[in-house]
């Protein structure tokens, strides 16, 4: 056995072992400061005294997991950031002193100089003016934070403190859903409970003026949207299962005088279960659909199902995991869902109550379905499914061409926009089951297609120029924008490749049929993405967020995994001989450039893995507001799928 061939072997058997009970993966996220911030602060506005072995926990696990520097960051392994070390500063202060916990003081002058040396001071108008600041006209994520730093009094005293808090319009979520996307909403789709309970609690600290008619208004709307709290609370008691929305909505309603509101208890509840040993809490109870997802596509893909033995080995892997078939046919909507009013046939991120169902996790179910499904029959069996998770996707689209993650058309916040990544995600579970298909759903793909090959091709040639595409829903802190263009590049890559838009022929320019222009654009975008892929790789063959950063293992190996599979489509010599002179002698020294940086990659992923053993993650993950995390599963099943690309492009010469 080769020692590649030994690391799959290896990374393979890690990643079986990872299975819960059930035969599928939940994963396990990174502990988050924030998290631990926001949850003993809710608990503490509810009943203090009750929760206080829970709060004197994470309060001392935020003293123990502060920075160097005197700041926290997302995770234990993140860089310092203004938003979390408000949030850690403003809960620990809300002790004044009167607490048992040690080197609480020392934490907190420490935090006061991180705070001081960034924003200028500590003066409650230099703190909210740079929150704003840093989220812009999204106030999904800025009004939270200056609503706690209200509550823990580090934004002055009572109403004072609350006049620096935005006010958000709450009376709006009396309006029809419908209207939500033409209305403007000053926060993401996912955080309609936000804005109703802080946007109430802004309005009982901070009323307007007398004669102001939103008084009048906000006042008489409240008996109606006040039960909506409830109705949009999972029955988890977890708004997303998210540790701080759930937090930001029990704080928000405690501090306004509605304890006694009919949500709180299974929100408190709800953090009293997601509290770990240590005393952290994480930004989400798990992933499991997408790490199950992510697996499944790991232990199956692979381009070269010629090979006997790796076909052998892909049929007794699929027997193994045919309970993960039918657990993920069961995690699919069958109808509208209460909080988003999202269609019936989405999957979520997770199995809990909580999940939404969004693109990305539908896309992934619709990809690991088509891997898992080796018989007609099974096929024939999964084809509703198939078919239901297919028209959800082709009604979500953006009129860009493009993907949202959870609702078509809101459009005017980031995280409602359409994204790259996810719809070359959504190409590819598409193109998986064309051949499946009725010709009337067929005829849709064909258009939805297009309009994802030209979105992609339009979202490439960004503002700045400098080429790859940008996710949105992952990043690397150490990037000067805090983008990542190469975990970007490489899924928009990958996916071109594997959905089979992106042909060997098409690399002959003066060959392209007018008819395929779908096709040759997406391989022109296989080409210059390659290209990009290429030029970020660092000296020590690795690669991070661009090439002036730290490589890991995630970045590297979903680089290598792209490559591979542009390599792929180079590999048929018949269409090499259509090539003109000049266009071989191109594609020659590409193979070579990409052969030698997949091999350099490899190289570095099994140093770095210790050969299939160790995978250490780095927080390159994005959740919801811009909060870094990272997840267990990540360099496993990325790592998996980059080896098993490698190998297959390696063996042949």
């Amino acid at each position: 056995m080769s020692e590649l061939d030994a690391a799959i072997a290896s990374t393979r058997s890690h990643l079986l072992s990872l299975r819960n009970a059930q035969g599928h993966w939940e994963g396990y996220l990174s502990s988050s400061a924030l998290s631990t911030a926001t949850a003993i602060v809710a608990l503490r506005q509810v009943d203090a005294v009750k929760h206080e072995f829970a709060i004197a926990r994470g309060a001392a696990w935020l003293v123990k997991n502060q920075n160097e520097d005197g700041g926290w960051g997302d995770t234990t392994i993140s860089k310092s950031n203004l938003s979390t070390t408000l949030l850690c500063w403003s809960a620990l202060k809300m002790f004044d002193g009167q607490s048992d916990i040690a080197n609480e003081g020392v934490a907190i002058d420490r935090s006061n100089h991180w705070i001081a040396s960034r924003v200028g001071s500590l003066d409650p108008e230099d703190l909210a003016e740079a929150v704003v600041a840093r989220y812009g006209k999204d106030k999904t994520f800025s009004v939270p934070i200056l609503m706690l730093c209200a509550i823990c009094g580090t934004l002055g005293e009572d109403r004072e403190a609350w006049s620096k808090v935005l006010p958000l319009p709450f009376e709006l979520a009396a309006m029809p859903r419908e209207w939500f996307g033409a209305i403007g909403l000053p926060v993401v789709s996912y955080a309609l409970p936000a804005l109703i309970a802080i946007g109430h609690a802004r309005f009982v600290h901070a009323p307007p003026g007398k004669w102001n008619p939103l008084r009048v208004i906000r006042g008489a709307l409240w008996k109606r949207i006040y039960p909506m709290l409830k109705t949009l609370q999972p029955s988890s008691g977890g708004y997303l299962e998210a540790t701080p929305l759930t937090s930001f909505v029990t704080m928000a309603l405690a501090s306004s005088g509605d304890k006694d509101h009919p949500c709180v208890p299974a929100a408190v509840e709800f953090l009293l279960k997601s509290e770990r040993e240590d005393g952290s809490w994480p930004i989400d109870t798990n992933l499991a659909t997408w790490g199950t997802t992510l697996a499944t596509k790991a232990l199956l893909g692979g381009e070269q199902e010629n090979e006997q033995e790796q076909e052998q080995e892909r049929a007794a892997l699929r027997k193994e995991l045919r309970p993960v078939r039918e657990w993920l046919l069961k995690q699919q909507y069958r109808e509208v869902h209460p909080f988003t009013n999202a269609a019936p046939g989405g999957w979520a991120w997770t199995d809990l109550p909580g999940g939404v169902p969004d693109a990305d996790d539908t896309s992934g179910a619709l990809v690991a379905l088509a891997y898992l499904c080796s018989t007609e029959e099974e096929r024939r069996e999964a084809l509703p499914a198939a078919e239901a998770g297919i028209t959800w996707l082709l009604d979500l689209q953006n009129r860009d061409g493009g993907m949202p993650t959870f609702c078509r058309g809101w459009g005017t916040l980031p995280f409602d926009r359409s994204t790259p990544e996810i719809t070359a995600h959504a190409l590819l579970g598409v193109s998986l089951w064309m051949d499946h298909l009725k010709p009337d759903l067929l005829n849709r793909v064909h258009d939805f297609r297009g309009a994802c090959i030209s979105y992609l091709g339009a979202s490439s040639a960004v503002a700045d120029h400098k080429a790859g595409w940008i996710p949105l829903w992952f990043g690397n802190e150490h990037t000067a924008d805090e983008d990542n263009r190469v975990l970007g590049t490489a899924q928009v890559v990958k996916a071109l490749v594997h959905s089979k838009l992106a042909r060997p022929e098409h690399w002959a320019r003066h060959l392209v049929p007018d008819e395929d222009a779908c096709g040759a654009m997406a391989t022109r975008m296989v080409r210059t993405g390659s290209q990009y892929l290429l030029q970020q790789q660092q000296p020590s063959g690795g690669w991070g967020g661009d090439m002036n950063t730290p490589s890991s293992i995630e970045e590297t190996a979903l680089a290598c995994a792209a490559l591979a599979a542009a390599y792929a489509i180079i590999l048929d010599d018949a269409k090499v001989e259509l090539l003109m002179e000049i266009e071989r002698a191109e594609l020659e020294d590409y193979r070579s450039r990409v052969r030698h940086a997949i091999e350099r990659g490899v190289a570095w992923l099994l140093k770095e893995t210790r050969h299939g053993r160790e995978f250490p993650s780095a927080p390159i993950g994005l959740y919801f507001a811009r909060l870094w995390y990272h997840e267990m599963i990540y360099p496993v099943t990325w790592s998996l799928g980059a080896l098993k690309a490698a190998r297959d492009v390696l063996a042949r010469r």
